[in-house]
C-alpha cells in the first residue's frame, strides 16, 4: 500500500471535515498505524512552515488535495529522512490513485525543484506564527502577556506520554522516561498500551490535568461540572467521598462511565447535564465544585497540533462568555465554606485571571484562597498558571475560591 495513504485519509479528515486527529486516528485499522501518527502529527506541527515550502514551489495555491500531498512528502523528506526520489514517487502515485492524476505532473516537478534554502520564515510575529503553529491572534496575545518568555512557551514541545499508574508502575520502570513531581505520573518517550490499560494498572493523564487533582482539598461531596472524558473524576473519586460528574453530551457521558468502569472508580456518578443551567437539587449540596470550563485549549497545542486549525479571534469573546456563565451558576452549587475551583488547559490571561476577575466583581461571597502545587507555575493575581516550557509541555491554570 502507499505509505502516504493513510495519513493522507487521516489528515483529509482533520483539514477539510473538521475531525479532530486523536478521533482520526482512532479510526485507523491497518498495521500501519505508527507510521501514520508520527506523519499526521509531524504534518500539522509544521502545518506554518509546510505552507511556506509549497508557496516556494507554487505561483498559484494548488488544490486542498494536491496542496495535502505535497505537504505529506515534504515533511517525510525535510523531517523524517524519507529519499526525495522515494517520496515524490509515492505522492505521484497516490495523486493517481485518488483521481488525481492530472496534477501528478506538478507535484513530480515541484517537488524535485524543491529547494529548503530558498524557504525564508519571516521575521517578527509571522515568523513566530511559522514557527510555532499559534494562529497569529493567540500568539499576540501570549507575547503581551508574556514578553520575552512568549518564544519559550510557543515553541515548547510534548515531552511524551504521560501515564499515571494505579499498581505495576515497576513493569515499566526500564522504559525511557521523565519523573514528574507526582509520584505515580510519568512521561515516556514512547508507551505501546498493552492489558494493564484494560486492567486499570495505568491511564493516560496529562500532568497538567493530575496538577489540577492535586489542588482540589478532599472533601465528602465533589461535583465536577466539565467532566467528560472522565481523567479528573476518577482521580479525585480516590480522595473525596463521592464525585458526581456532568457532561452536557450524551456520548461523552459514555466516555466517563467506561472510564469509571476501566478504572474501578465506583463512587462516581456521571450525569448528562448542561451546567451553564441551573439544577435545583444542586443548590449548596457540594463540598466542592470544579469548573474545568470549555477553553481554546492553547494550553496544549503541544499536544494537539490539529487545535489551531479550529481557533478563530472572533470564537474568544463567546467562549469567554460561557467560561463566566458556567461559573456563575456553578457557584450556586457549593455549600458555605465549601470551595469553587476554576481551571482551563489555556495560557491566555482573558480566559484564567480574566473570567476570576469578572467572577468576583458580582460574587462578594466568595474570597479567593491561595493554591500550591509541586509543579512547575507561576502565581497570577488570583489562581496558578502552569506553562508549556517549564511544566513538561502542559499549559493549565486553576484558581481555588471559598465560599463564605
Amino acid at each position: 500500500m502507499n505509505v502516504f495513504l493513510e495519513p493522507y485519509r487521516v489528515l483529509t479528515r482533520v483539514y477539510s471535515e473538521g475531525a479532530h486527529l486523536k478521533i482520526a486516528l482512532s479510526e485507523l485499522a491497518s498495521g500501519e498505524h505508527g507510521r501514520t501518527v508520527k506523519i499526521c502529527y509531524g504534518v500539522l506541527e509544521n502545518d506554518g512552515y509546510l505552507n511556506l515550502c509549497v508557496r516556494s514551489v507554487a505561483q498559484k495555491s494548488p488544490k486542498a488535495a494536491v496542496r495535502l500531498i505535497m505537504k505529506i512528502a515534504l515533511y517525510s523528506v525535510l523531517f523524517a529522512d524519507m529519499p526525495r526520489p522515494v517520496a515524490v514517487s509515492e505522492a505521484v502515485e497516490l495523486a493517481r490513485s485518488i483521481g488525481k492524476g492530472g496534477a501528478a505532473g506538478f507535484i513530480n516537478a515541484a517537488l524535485r525543484a524543491f529547494d529548503n534554502v530558498a524557504v525564508k520564515i519571516p521575521e517578527g510575529i509571522e515568523g513566530l506564527c511559522v514557527r510555532s503553529n499559534f494562529p497569529q491572534f493567540a500568539a499576540q496575545k501570549i507575547v503581551a502577556a508574556y514578553g520575552s518568555r512568549a518564544e519559550a512557551i510557543l515553541l515548547a514541545k510534548s515531552r511524551g506520554v504521560s501515564v499515571r499508574f494505579e499498581r505495576n508502575a515497576e513493569k515499566y520502570e526500564d522504559l525511557p522516561h521523565e519523573d514528574t513531581p507526582f509520584q505515580d505520573v510519568k512521561i515516556y518517550k514512547k508507551f505501546t498500551r498493552d492489558e494493564g490499560f484494560s486492567r486499570g494498572d495505568y491511564t493516560f493523564q496529562s500532568v497538567g490535568s493530575v496538577a489540577i487533582c492535586s489542588v482540589i482539598e478532599p472533601c465528602e461531596r465533589l461535583l465536577d461540572a466539565c467532566a467528560a472524558p472522565g481523567g479528573k473524576s476518577v482521580l479525585l473519586a480516590k480522595k473525596c467521598g463521592f464525585v458526581t460528574a456532568c457532561e452536557i453530551h450524551p456520548h461523552r457521558v459514555n466516555l466517563i462511565e467506561s472510564y469509571k468502569a476501566r478504572m474501578g472508580a465506583e463512587n462516581v456518578a456521571a450525569v448528562c447535564a448542561d451546567s451553564a443551567l441551573f439544577r435545583a437539587e444542586f443548590e449548596g449540596a457540594f463540598d466542592g465544585v470544579l469548573v474545568d470550563a470549555p477553553c481554546s485549549g492553547f494550553g496544549t497545542v503541544a499536544e494537539n497540533p490539529d487545535l489551531p486549525l479550529r481557533k478563530t479571534e472572533e470564537g474568544m469573546s463567546a467562549l469567554t462568555a460561557l467560561q463566566l456563565e458556567i461559573l456563575t451558576n456553578c457557584a450556586r452549587y457549593v455549600r458555605p465554606g465549601g470551595c469553587l475551583y476554576y481551571s482551563t488547559c489555556s495560557i491566555l490571561p482573558e480566559e484564567n485571571d480574566g473570567t476570576v476577575e469578572a467572577f468576583l466583581k458580582s460574587h462578594s461571597n466568595f474570597q479567593i484562597e491561595r493554591a500550591e502545587c509541586l509543579l512547575a507555575h507561576e502565581k497570577t493575581d488570583f489562581g496558578l498558571q502552569f506553562l508549556p516550557d517549564t511544566a513538561f509541555g502542559a499549559g493549565f491554570y486553576i484558581s481555588k475560591l471559598r465560599k463564605l
